[in-house]
């Protein structure tokens, strides 16, 4: 069975790997829904809002955030169930090994390395066009050359290469500094939200929403398919399972908490943004900032985009932190290079891995738009979505008897909802998404034939030592006289 690309790796080889992590358990609940607030309330709600509106929904976005919602919810359920049974790093990579096998793990992995590089691209390139607003509100204008990718009239979108790789050393100095600027960051973000709110209804214009649906229905599943990418935050609270302390009880906090707060902030924004301005307008950057300032709240437009600017930067911290945690789940497993499960012994961190990471967010963010970025990361977080729903089906079959300190109710019915919702939604993505994606899956599977599977821990010994040369040196016997 080790010889096939279907071989599990057993639940209780994967928490007994948990206890030898090096890596410091610091985390509670409170800082797992701040952690996926920090990742969920951000982007989506500052750039693609917008975007979406115009190009995708129109008014009727809010209904595609209700149904995207509804989505994620399903999956932040079954999201919850494994990760307080396999409290492991690698979120749903993990829970596909343990499930589905060595193979389909491999496909999730790949996926989520997507989903999380493209974000993360996704989120620096937002955060850069809101950068870019502030200085224009105190007269300082940056050079389109140096703020637009070449695919976009530019050279390098200067701004969001240097956010990418600041982000990318905080997160490499330790995870416990890094969630408390996390935490202060929510707060103002969470400030700013409500901020816009309050004041934004007091100028809500009804005939802005209409019409209320100017891509028909297919607009908005377009739209709902679009703007997922604003809800992959839970998928990074999992991740951090090897460094929460009581990880039973406070990942399903950490997962439904952030997430049920984050889908009501969506809608009521949502609500409001496509009152103040016509849908029309909002094909910008930093729709949020411009609606208040062609409202005429022009005080607090400059309040907003500071707001956004904390905001979006907490995203990228967590999902730059979310994608080095695979990475080392990954590399721990032997399907990655040993050295990205290398960890520093004194910020205990996995700082190789963190630093690669920073580096490649920062030349996506700097070279590629952002509509290009936001699709794919969709792709590869539907895909994982639906192996978690499986895989929660799987080891009820197989496992029956395994601890479940959290159940997903009314089983088998909402994990095949999910699994619906999520298969719908991957089919509403645009043909172009589908090629960029079929390339990148193509790119996973040689590497895992290539590479990984000979790699593997599960792999037996004799097919391991063929691949030596991938693996570390061996440290050299010492003399004794």
């Amino acid at each position: 069975m080790k010889t096939s690309i279907w071989r599990k790796k057993p639940i209780d080889k994967l928490l007994a790997e948990k206890e030898a992590s090096k890596l410091r358990r610091s985390l509670g609940s409170v800082d797992l829904v701040a952690l996926g607030i920090g990742a969920i309330i951000g982007t989506g709600i500052f750039v693609l809002t917008g975007v979406a509106a115009a190009q995708y929904a129109g008014p009727a976005l809010i209904l595609s955030f209700v149904v995207s919602g509804i989505a994620a919810a399903l999956a932040a359920l079954t999201y919850a169930e494994l990760a307080a049974m396999i409290p492991v790093a690698g979120s749903a990579y993990t829970y596909a090994y343990a499930s589905l096998g060595e193979f389909a793990a491999w496909i999730v992995g790949w996926n989520i390395i997507l989903e999380y590089l493209v974000a993360a691209a996704a989120v620096a390139i937002g955060w850069s066009a809101y950068f870019g607003e502030l200085l224009h509100s105190i007269g300082i204008l940056l050079p389109a050359a140096l703020t637009r990718s070449p695919l976009a009239g530019g050279m390098i979108n200067l701004p969001a290469v240097l956010i990418a790789l600041l982000i990318a050393g905080l997160v490499t100095a330790g995870t416990r500094e890094s969630t408390t600027v996390n935490k202060a960051v929510v707060v103002v973000k969470l400030s700013v939200v409500l901020l816009f709110i309050i004041l934004g209804v007091r100028y809500v214009n009804p005939a802005n929403w209409h019409p209320f649906f100017p891509y028909g229905y297919a607009g908005i599943m377009h739209g709902a398919a679009i703007i997922f990418f604003a809800y992959i935050g839970f998928d990074a609270v999992a991740t951090a399972a090897e460094e929460t302390r009581r990880p039973q009880r406070d990942l399903p906090v950490g997962i439904i908490g952030s997430l049920a707060i984050c889908t009501v902030l969506y809608i009521a924004v949502t609500v409001v943004l496509t009152g103040l301005v016509p849908y029309t307008q909002l094909n910008v950057a930093s729709p949020v900032a411009t609606a208040l300032l062609k409202a005429g709240i022009t005080w607090a437009g400059g309040l907003v985009a500071v707001g956004a600017l904390a905001g979006i930067t907490s995203v990228l911290l967590v999902v730059i932190y979310a994608q080095t945690r695979v990475f080392y789940a990954m590399s721990r497993d032997g399907l990655l290079p040993p050295i990205l499960s290398r960890i520093h012994p004194r910020l205990k961190t996995p700082y190789v891995n963190t630093l690669l990471v920073g580096l490649t967010v920062a030349l996506l963010a700097g070279f590629v738009p952002i509509d290009i970025i936001a699709q794919l990361a969709n792709i590869g977080t539907l895909t994982a979505f639906i192996v978690v729903a499986i895989g929660v089906l799987v080891l009820r079959k197989t496992n029956p008897e395994a601890p479940r300190p959290f159940r997903v109710p009314l089983s088998p019915y909402l994990p095949l909802l999910s699994i619906a919702f999520s298969g719908y939604l991957v089919l509403s993505l645009p043909h172009l998404t589908w090629i960029r994606f079929a390339v990148w899956m193509a790119l996973g599977t040689v590497t895992y034939f290539l590479y990984s599977y000979w790699r593997s821990d599960l792999a037996p010994q004799g097919q391991r030592l063929k691949w030596r040369f991938f693996a570390p040196p061996a440290a050299k016997p010492r003399r004794t006289k």
